[in-house]
């Protein structure tokens, strides 16, 4: 058990928690929810009290103590998995996720998870997220979304990278297949709600995103207020079929929410090929597309893959951006489209 004393400097917030998330030493790597719960727990005492109320008031000159246990294990088994490390050093790991592989347990995947395999490939050498021997998952790509993932090692660099990822400014583009060809002169295009022109001529979608309300397992677009703010820029890169029906997109995301570009690119007409959920029943044209149409057709998950990924490193703020080629299915799908 290590014991941090922190004296609190001029002018503090009048509330324990905030005080201390603010005059905690950066190097203590204690986010403000891991010092919810140490305050929570009994672990921070002033002369010899014990203060557990966080809203409990402070003082300058106050000396607090906070017990800080050593991270524990973590109760999730590792699994000798393979995987693509593009980057690791001792606070964080970049691993090119490929499609089909859960990032996190969950309830009905227990197991098989990137976390599962990171955890075998760290061998037990993880300094602690949160209090336990785990990997910091900071952000996610769904199951059958394919590519770059970025890792926390350590509290510091969690703590770091969370915060780039909330303030938006970490970088990231996807390169997806989509039905049409999204262009804002295209009249319905323009027409629909939350779509705009956006940068380098393409398109702006702007909505909130939430649950549907009664398919639980999708998310749905929302105005006026309602759901987690979310904007995608799109691109459009190429367009295949005669007449053209499908496109080849980059989508930039400003925000981060569930399911996000799926949602808004379904939201605007283009839902990516492939998708089992948000796909709807668009219908792809076999004289349009020739040789193209069966494997468009059958393209076996959402044709979503994260190609770039640039954070600033949480730990030293050296710039960090990393690419991904794409994975074999869609790059053969992008061959067929472009032998038409």
């Amino acid at each position: 058990m290590d014991i941090l004393r922190v004296e609190i400097a001029d002018n503090p917030p009048p509330r324990l928690d905030k005080a201390l998330a603010r005059d905690v030493p950066e190097e203590a790597a204690l986010s403000r929810t891991r010092l919810a719960r140490l305050i929570a727990s009994g672990a921070v005492t002033r002369d010899g009290v014990v203060l557990t109320d966080p809203k409990a008031k402070v003082a300058e000159g106050d000396v607090l103590d906070i017990a800080v246990p050593p991270a524990e294990d973590y109760d999730v088994v590792a699994q000798d998995i393979p995987l693509v490390v593009v980057w690791e050093d001792d606070d964080v790991i970049v691993i090119d996720k490929p499609a089909g592989m859960v990032v996190h347990p969950a309830p009905g995947t227990p197991d098989g998870t990137l976390v599962n395999a990171l955890l075998h490939h760290f061998g037990g050498k993880l300094s602690g997220v949160g209090g336990e021997k785990r990997p910091g998952i900071v952000h996610r790509i769904d199951k059958d979304t394919s590519g770059l993932l970025v890792v926390a090692k350590s509290d510091r660099a969690h703590h770091g990278l969370a915060a780039q990822f909330e303030k938006h400014t970490a970088r990231r583009a996807y390169l997806a297949l989509a039905h049409g060809v999204p262009e804002i002169a295209d009249p319905r295009l323009v027409n629909t709600r939350g779509v705009k022109p956006g940068p380098d001529g393409g398109v702006t979608i702007t909505s909130g995103l939430a649950r549907h309300k009664t398919e639980r397992q999708r998310q749905a677009v929302y105005f006026d207020g309602q759901g987690r703010h979310a904007i995608t820029h799109v691109k459009l890169l190429e367009r295949f079929g005669q007449p053209a029906c499908i496109s080849l997109v980059e989508c930039r995301l400003e925000t981060g929410r569930t399911h996000q570009i799926r949602v808004h690119m379904a939201h605007a007409g283009h839902a990516l090929i492939g998708d089992p959920v948000y796909g709807g029943r668009r219908k792809l044209s076999e004289k349009a597309l020739g040789a193209a149409y069966a494997p468009a057709r059958g393209f076996a998950r959402q044709a979503l893959h994260a190609a770039e990924l640039g954070f600033d490193h949480p730990v030293t703020g050296e710039p960090l951006m990393f690419n991904s080629p794409l994975p074999d299915d869609m790059a053969d799908l992008l061959a067929a489209l472009r032998a038409i």
